[in-house]
């Protein structure tokens, strides 16, 4: 496992990471990049000229033939996030993922010893990197139209921009301006009771998949599958 990537084209300073102990760190680059892919509504975050700013926004990642990995999507032309934000400033993009409570109830330790505590497992990214505001419209009509095609596809009868007037598209665009991510580093964590023993974890498993909630599912799959791994 890895903590940490820099792509090549970078070589700037490294920035102070999120705290991910060894055994809560997501794999291998690709793997991270595939967690942001499936996990595309991000949270960025710069210090502007004002201050903090922060927007959620949906993005889509690409490799650039010269410039390496980046994240692009878009932000209302009337957000002062931009504006105040000048282009090649240092940002964040957040990645969260499932996340749920986990009760000591769960654990086999608690009648053991009582010696436990509740915590909270969860999977996020913060990817680091210099964002900017290209405005051109070609920019901005081939992001929104990959973004569009990579949520629409596999629908029944999917949406594109092509379905749309011109004239309408040319008036929705020119309400926005596009957001550019060059990728410098990222930090991934992936904690899901990697640090109990097994009969905790069997407990964990066991606990958030009959809690009957959406996201409890999807993190007791994600427990279930780092402890298949750890057995292998």
């Amino acid at each position: 496992m890895i903590l940490s990537f820099r792509p090549s084209c970078f070589s700037g300073r490294r920035f102070a990471p999120v705290y991910v102990p060894p055994l809560f760190a997501m794999g291998e680059e690709a793997e991270v990049m595939a967690f942001c892919s499936a996990h595309p509504f991000a949270l960025l975050v710069t210090h502007g000229r004002q201050g903090l700013y922060a927007t959620h926004l949906p993005v889509i990642l690409k490799r650039e033939a010269t410039a390496g990995a980046a994240f692009f999507g878009h932000v209302a032309r009337a957000n002062p996030h931009w504006q105040n934000t000048d282009s090649g400033s240092e940002a964040l993009l957040v990645f969260s993922g499932p996340q749920a409570y986990v009760t000591p109830s769960w654990y086999a330790t608690k009648k053991e010893t009582a010696k436990v505590v509740p915590t909270w497992n969860y999977a996020s990214v913060h990817v680091r990197g210099h964002v900017s505001w290209p405005h051109d419209a070609a920019f901005l009509r081939e992001n929104l139209s990959d973004l569009t095609d990579r949520h629409e596809a596999g629908r029944d009868h999917p949406w594109a921009m092509s379905d749309a007037p011109d004239d309408f598209l040319a008036m929705q665009m020119r309400a926005i301006v596009g957001m550019r991510f060059a990728v410098s580093s990222f930090d991934a964590k992936m904690k899901m009771s990697q640090n109990r023993p097994a009969a905790d974890v069997d407990g964990v498993i066991s606990g958030l998949a009959a809690s009957g909630e959406a996201g409890d599912a999807a993190v007791a799959g994600l427990v279930a599958a780092l402890r298949g791994d750890r057995l292998r």
